[in-house]
């Protein structure tokens, strides 16, 4: 995943000066300046929504700790799982603020150590986020499709152990992106952008090398696993005779669709960026730029609304919501029904005594 706009304003800088190079004898014909300004305006336009995803994920996520910490065990292996979503999701979108403030003024203002941190962070709650909703995926596969011997595997030590791995791994694909990112001052305009050039690096390689890695490792494979994963489950569920299977269902078919919706045209639009972006016109960069910006867009609502899927969805969460309302506001309680009695409510989805418990309300409260 990278940040477009402000190596295309310094390149559109480039092409707008009057400097020329003697590159033959030969005369040649004058080459068009290509203008990026329109694409970078639309970046620069999309980028206000940045503001509403950080308040909008700040605020569920924080809620979704505030019930966890007050309602719920963090000894259960879904929860902690969630926590450590949580936790990704608001460091990814952390880094928001800082990308619309640039992309707005056209201008990197917050210094050189504030650039490696806040795309650092970017980076570290990408990858890691991938990999928590990956887990939260296997996790539900193995309570289902294998509800009545889950418990040897779906334990705290299991849950802590893969959130460490995943935090490690995250961290380590982190460093590429650090090392490479730097500010640089052109034409008085400050950039925070990857480096064409790094004493001693084969820069070129490792972008390149670095973006197919992401792609496999933190796109292809996770989907590949969420896809197997969803239809065990789905044709698990379906082997069952309880009437809110097609509620599960659905929930199944959304989490799918959403992930492929958000994820693969942002992908392969950033894979036309690598592979032939020298070689278009400057109308095909600039139609590229626009979609670039757009299913850019697409991709971070997705980690925005996602960890909501593994809570609000859930009727029990829901019951905990509502009481912590009426808790915080004792005059809603006369609008709120709170069912106290959570032996009615579909059981977390986190116990560990899950064979006491139906495999279908399981795989539905967790979806």
């Amino acid at each position: 995943m990278t940040v477009y706009s402000a190596f295309d304003r310094f390149c559109t800088k480039m092409t707008q000066t009057n400097i020329s190079y003697v590159t033959s004898k030969v005369p040649e014909e004058p080459v068009e300046p290509c203008s990026r300004d329109d694409d970078n305006k639309l970046g620069a336009n999309l980028s206000y929504i940045y503001y509403f995803m950080f308040v909008f994920s700040v605020i569920t996520n924080l809620l979704v700790l505030v019930v966890i910490h007050r309602f719920e065990r963090l000894t259960t292996v879904i929860n902690i799982l969630l926590v450590n979503l949580v936790t990704s999701s608001l460091i990814l979108m952390s880094s928001l603020p800082f990308q619309a403030a640039s992309m707005q003024t056209f201008d990197w203002t917050f210094g050189s150590a504030m650039c490696k941190i806040v795309f650092s962070a970017y980076y570290l709650g990408f990858y890691s986020s991938v990999f928590f909703l990956t887990l939260l995926t296997i996790d539900r596969y193995v309570s289902v499709v294998f509800s009545l011997t889950s418990t040897n595997v779906r334990n705290q030590r299991y849950a802590v152990i893969s959130c460490a791995v995943v935090w490690v791994i995250s961290g380590l694909a982190c460093i590429r992106p650090m090392i490479l990112h730097g500010t640089f001052k052109h034409f008085g305009t400050m950039y925070c952008e990857e480096f064409a050039h790094v004493d001693g690096l084969n820069v070129k390689m490792l972008k390149r090398s670095g973006f197919y890695i992401q792609l496999f490792v933190f796109l292809i494979l996770p989907l590949a696993i969420i896809i197997f994963c969803y239809v065990r489950i789905v044709v698990t569920i379906k082997k069952s005779r309880s009437a809110s299977k097609f509620h599960a269902i659905r929930m199944i078919f959304m989490i799918v669709v959403l992930f492929f919706i958000c994820w693969i045209p942002f992908n392969i639009v950033e894979l036309l960026h690598y592979e032939f972006e020298s070689l278009l016109s400057c109308e095909a960069k600039q139609k590229l730029g626009y979609a670039l910006h757009a299913t850019r867009n697409m991709a971070y609502i997705y980690f925005c609304i996602s960890p909501m899927f593994y809570t609000f969805m859930q009727r029990k969460f829901q019951e905990h919501f509502k009481q912590l309302l009426v808790k915080c506001f004792p005059g809603l309680k006369k609008h709120i029904l709170v069912n106290k009695d959570n032996r009615t409510a579909v059981p977390t989805v986190g116990t560990d005594g899950m064979q006491s418990e139906s495999f279908l309300n399981t795989s539905e409260n967790a979806l």
